[in-house]
């Protein structure tokens, strides 16, 4: 497991270097006639990458199955800088299509984030647990879509090119399929929990002796 841990570690920091690399090179800069390919593939190779490899090795499961829920949930806080989407609509740099639901969506997620950890990371709220982290899948895809389409949806209102360019542009191609595959592990981890009751069976009480 160790050899994971380290392994895990230096792809990971391996992707932010070439994550923030690209964004300096202008590499995913896109200008308003044009959707971003460069940031979609950015954005999903990540998550193709992990889907396949915890598909095929049972040691990568195992290792990835073995992480703390907690940890990975509590990560999910960071989230909460989604304000900064609400703040760049109101000064009209971001379209209001995309920054209200994702930025209002990624407050509410990591405003949540320390009570999913420790108070739903159990089997005892398993389903709970489990809501949560597909609200925050769904969250994270909803503001993919929006972003994806919103020069299509509102052509007048100002563009999506500040996420292509930093620092905005490590939003898409490190942090959102990072916090994807955070949700996705936890999910997996959540699934093999044993379902438990709160609920205790009354106990039988001894049988009376009878009286004469």
């Amino acid at each position: 497991m160790k050899s994971y841990g380290k392994l895990v570690a230096g792809l990971i920091a391996a992707w932010f270097v070439a994550a923030l690399s690209a964004s300096a090179m202008h590499l995913f800069k896109n200008d308003a006639s044009r959707i971003g390919t460069s940031v979609g593939i950015a954005a999903t190779l990540p998550i193709a990458a992990f889907a396949v490899w915890f598909a095929v090795s049972e040691g990568f499961r195992k290792f990835a199955r073995s992480l703390d829920p907690v940890i990975l949930t509590s990560l999910q806080a960071w989230r909460i800088v989604g304000f900064i989407f609400v703040l760049l609509e109101a000064r009209s740099v971001l379209p209001a299509i995309f920054a209200v639901p994702a930025g209002y969506g990624d407050m509410a997620i990591g405003a949540t984030a320390a009570f999913a950890a420790w108070k739903l990371g159990n089997p005892a709220h398993r389903n709970a647990f489990l809501l949560w982290q597909a609200l925050g899948i769904t969250d994270l895809i909803l503001a993919v879509g929006l972003g994806t389409t919103a020069g299509f949806l509102r052509p007048n209102d100002p563009t999506m090119a500040p996420l292509t360019v930093l620092p905005l542009s490590l939003i898409p191609t490190f942090l959102v399929p990072l916090f994807v595959i955070l949700h996705v592990i936890c999910i997996a981890q959540a699934r093999g929990w044993a379902v438990t009751s709160n609920r205790t069976k009354p106990v039988a009480s001894p049988a009376q002796p009878a009286t004469v």
